[in-house]
């Protein structure tokens, strides 16, 4: 469906020396929306792309994709006419909001999208773009959601010139020279303002990751796609940088918005990853934190987190922090494509305990492939695994297991297993049988097993569980002579279910808190 992004470290943005110059009007970034809170409980939906991995997979393989289909991943949206971008955002914020979760989604429809590149789509015209964001609107309404707006919509944009002069390398023949840059930046206002209009949207633009642009060069474009009309914006979509690196870049993003538009200071003028700090020692970049003081000290503002626009970070794949390509083994080593060793990073939350950060998300949904990786081979082979990687989007069963085997912090193995049976059919009915097992080591005292049917679907009777509906999910919770499961018992239930539409096994099943694989 979607590819990891190409990365290509921009120049440093060098700090110059503070211009004694008269106050502006103060100008106030957004806030970050109130649906992102410390308390907010994040969508895990049942029908992801994960989870239909998974069923088609079986053995290790599929028990892995169940697992990673049990934490909260973004749902991407990256092609369609307005109605169908509707009817998916609808159908994904129904069964969200009947759960009483925020979705992350994520807008992925740009025209020229990762410059034609390993993701290349997305609309043909601004008119065509406008009518799609205006059909993802339509599908939100009022409920709530958390928007990833366009990864790479700001790190790669045609024929872009940038502050500090320089031409980027995006420059396809089939985009107008003299207006591509500027029609990036007006789709990207459109989107937001259209999205940001809405009662219960937070929207976050792309800043890219701090092994990329430099602070400068990031406030510049963000300020351009109206930055001020967001929440805040996003780090690392489908990259792996450390999320220490990132926690400090977002915050000096942040406060380089904020002293550009409320001061006489000049985004131009922003510390960096690159100066004063020295972006491979991560020891130096103290020095771009005081610079930052220094600028506040200067002006007289005081950071103020409920006016700065505020970051989520996608800690999917960062765990073990970006691949090191052996030195001179490829001419292009791809470092942002399937590189070897990933792990997991911080399971999705938000409550993280800085007022700048919103949440750590897994924007990218990690198991999906970056794309074939030639590293600068002529492929079709990835030279560094050996074997050819899935197409951009498609599960990567090598890079799942790995993802998970290598996560920090490490991520627990599922301690139940589910088989289901269907004995018998009749239109619109079936009977059903499901047999949980403790396949870990502590017993279970006291059980709910927990599952999503598709629409329509609804028990009419049932046996050695106690059954109910509540959020669109179907819940058996166990009896008094069933309420303990010993490690490696396993214990049946069942029931007569009115099935609309045939009898296909639900995708995931949850013991408690825990996922079960399911066979």
């Amino acid at each position: 469906m979607h590819a990891s992004t190409t990365r290509r470290a921009a120049g440093a943005v060098i700090a110059a020396a503070a211009l004694v110059l008269s106050a502006l009007p103060a100008t106030a970034a957004s806030a970050a929306n109130d649906v992102v809170d410390p308390t907010t409980s994040f969508y895990v939906n049942p029908t992801s792309t994960t989870a239909e991995a998974a069923a088609a997979l079986s053995g290790q393989a599929r028990a892995d994709a169940q697992l990673l289909a049990s934490f909260p991943s973004a749902t991407w949206f990256t092609k369609g006419t307005p109605a169908e971008v509707q009817a998916g955002v609808d159908e994904l914020l129904d069964g969200s909001s009947a759960a009483g979760d925020v979705p992350v989604i994520v807008l992925y429809n740009l025209p020229f999208r990762d410059c034609a590149q390993y993701s290349a789509g997305g609309a043909t015209s601004t008119a065509e773009y406008e009518a799609w964001i205006d059909g993802a609107v339509a599908g939100i309404g009022d409920r709530e959601v958390i928007v990833v707006l366009e990864p790479d919509g700001l790190g790669i944009i045609p024929w872009y010139t940038t502050i500090n002069g320089t031409q980027d390398w995006c420059q396809p023949a089939e985009a107008d020279p003299a207006t591509a840059a500027s029609d990036r930046f007006a789709q990207l206002r459109y989107a937001v303002d259209s999205l940001a209009a809405l009662p219960n949207a937070a929207v976050y633009l792309d800043g890219t990751h701090s092994a990329w642009l430099g602070v400068g060069d990031a406030t510049d474009r963000l300020i351009k796609a109206d930055i001020e009309n967001a929440d805040g914006f996003f780090l690392n979509a489908s990259n792996y940088i450390e999320t220490e690196r990132l926690v400090k870049y977002g915050h000096w993003i942040s406060d380089c918005v904020y002293l550009d538009l409320n001061s006489w200071w000049q985004r131009e003028w922003c510390a960096s990853q690159y100066y004063p700090a020295n972006p491979d020692d991560f020891s130096t970049w103290g020095l771009s934190d005081a610079a930052f003081d220094q600028a506040f000290a200067d002006t007289g503002l005081a950071r103020d987190p409920a006016r700065q626009p505020h970051v989520v970070i996608d800690t999917s794949r960062n765990g073990t922090g970006p691949w090191t390509p052996p030195a001179g083994a490829y001419s292009d080593p791809e470092a942002w494509c399937n590189p070897p060793g990933a792990g997991l990073g911080l399971a999705p939350t938000a409550d993280t305990g800085d007022p700048i950060i919103d949440a750590y998300l897994w924007i990218k949904v990690p198991g999906e492939s970056d794309g074939q990786c030639y590293r600068g081979t002529g492929g079709p082979t990835d030279p560094e695994r050996g074997m050819i990687d899935p197409p951009a989007g498609q599960w990567f069963p090598e890079q799942a297991a790995e993802l998970i085997a290598l996560a920090n912090p490490a991520v627990s193995r599922p301690a139940c297993a589910v088989d289901y049976t269907v004995h018998g059919t009749w239109p619109g009915g079936a009977n059903v049988q499901l047999w949980i097992r403790n396949t870990g080591t502590r017993p279970v005292d006291g059980w709910t097993l927990r599952w999503a049917f598709p629409d329509g679907w609804s028990i009419a009777n049932g046996w050695s569980a106690s059954y109910a509906s509540k959020g669109g999910q179907q819940l058996a919770t166990n009896l008094a002579w069933n309420r303990v499961i010993r490690p490696g018992e396993r214990i049946t239930i069942g029931f007569i279910a009115s099935t609309p539409g045939g009898a296909d096994e639900p995708l995931l099943f949850f013991l408690n808190d825990g996922v079960c694989v399911s066979s």
